[in-house]
């Protein structure tokens, strides 16, 4: 059975901007899926990844900040969503 997709969401906001989010629920957990799910949440600007968060094959939960890459804590698809937006308006205010 193939991972089943829950969520996909792509908009643009008040900026021009692209959000989209891409969640996928597993027919199992995995080793590095213990929580079994799949995501992908990308805010970009002119084609550039600013924020992102997604656990790709073999790296994990981890989170994008431009360059930087770091490990996030994954507690639940509802956390996970509210983390991405709160990042999305800290970068709008200036804060990352």
């Amino acid at each position: 059975m193939d991972a089943q997709l829950i969520r996909l969401d792509k908009v643009i906001d008040e900026l021009g901007n692209t959000i989209e989010i891409k969640m996928w629920q597993l027919p199992e957990p995995t080793e590095d899926k213990p929580h079994g799910y799949k995501y992908s949440l990308v805010y970009v600007i002119e084609n550039e990844r600013i924020i992102g968060y997604d656990n790709a094959e073999g790296k994990g939960d981890h989170r994008h900040i431009r360059e930087l890459i770091e490990p996030y804590h994954f507690i639940s698809l509802k956390k996970l969503a509210h983390d991405f937006f709160r990042d999305i308006e800290r970068y709008k205010r200036g804060e990352l």
